[in-house]
């Protein structure tokens, strides 16, 4: 959302955006999947893409929860959905899903994404009325689906909005969810980790802060009186390693009202940093939420969506950045046309 508004008019823009994705997410009932659609031709946020080595085909989901299929990543199939989440959970029988993300893991496929119950309310903090949002993994035998719940019912504290929960395997062998914590309850965006059981069922211990979105030399806003500030928001975490080991993690907050990707990276090469950021984002100004895949033909490629506001809406469509990892660094080389 615009980082640049009040309180109070984030506040209402988040409760569009909740009603919007709320019917995107439940108005599947009379879903006609569609073939041969162009790339750009998709109105997608936080799009992520699964190159699956067995099947050899581009799975691409995001916000929506939706899921396309594609063998060249030109033309596109779908969407399918691909989720049974249980309505006795916490989740209801109708949850938004945000920025979902497909990972292989020892022989299955686990299935990251952002929850929210809009009928219960967790916290209120200043004009922030604070649904239940957690990050939570699903799983599946297959790319495809259907992805269902494992064992534990929460992996988050049922009390904290959290979100953009992605996947890591860190130098100690361990896996573990990297995720934000909403700046809406705690006012200063923060990223924190926590690790998960072997089989990604659930988690262990608690969560352990790694950065806060004050922290980023290059997001900024205006306060209430006017004031330049660091942005609040800290958004869409995505780990890497370069070609020299060095471990990075894209992530996505604002410029006054340019939705920007930023890069930072962790001197101890581990998840618990230091982190140090880079001075300047990474991509144009209203590129964001982006992650790293490679190609079957071995091109390392970045899914990113691109941000438009439009009449009071967003509109995000899925755009693909060649980049190169061979060095010290992430470089963003252009954009792709598959």
């Amino acid at each position: 959302m615009r980082s640049d508004f009040s309180t109070f008019h984030k506040t209402v823009a988040i409760a569009i955006l909740s009603i919007f994705f709320t019917k995107l997410c439940n108005g599947q009932q009379g879903l006609t999947v569609r073939k041969n659609i162009p790339l750009d031709s998709i109105r997608l946020s936080d799009p992520y893409i699964l190159a699956d080595q067995e099947t050899q085909l581009y799975y691409m989901t995001g916000t929506g929860g939706m899921l396309w299929k594609s063998k060249d990543l030109n033309r596109w199939e779908g969407p399918y959905r691909v989720t049974k989440t249980d309505s006795a959970s916490w989740m209801g029988p109708k949850p938004m899903i945000w920025a979902a993300e497909l990972h292989e893991y020892q022989g299955k496929y686990y299935y990251f994404a952002t929850f929210t119950n809009t009928q219960v309310k967790i916290d209120t903090v200043g004009e922030n009325i604070i649904d239940r949002r957690a990050s939570h993994v699903l799983v599946s035998d297959k790319p495809d689906g259907p992805y269902v719940p494992m064992e534990d019912p929460t992996y988050l504290p049922a009390d904290k909005p959290t979100l953009d929960g992605t996947f890591w395997i860190d130098v100690d062998g361990k896996p573990y969810m990297v995720y934000c914590h909403e700046w809406l309850q705690n006012l200063d965006g923060t990223m924190e980790k926590i690790e998960l059981k072997p089989d990604l069922s659930g988690s262990v211990g608690e969560g352990r802060l790694l950065f806060k979105a004050s922290d980023s030399p290059w997001s900024r806003e205006k306060d209430e009186n006017g004031n330049d500030v660091p942005n609040k928001v800290t958004d869409g975490p995505f780990l890497f390693r370069t070609g020299t080991g060095r471990l990075g993690m894209l992530w996505t907050s604002w410029i006054y009202d340019q939705y920007v990707q930023g890069v930072a990276y962790s001197e101890s090469g581990t998840l618990d940093g230091p982190w140090i950021h880079e001075k300047e984002p990474i991509t144009p100004p209203n590129f964001g939420h982006g992650m790293l895949f490679k190609t079957f033909d071995d091109k390392m490629l970045m899914s990113i969506h691109s941000h438009q506001a439009l009449n009071g809406r967003y509109h995000r469509v899925p755009h693909l950045f060649e980049v190169d990892l061979s060095g010290d660094k992430l470089v963003v080389i252009g954009p792709y046309q598959p």
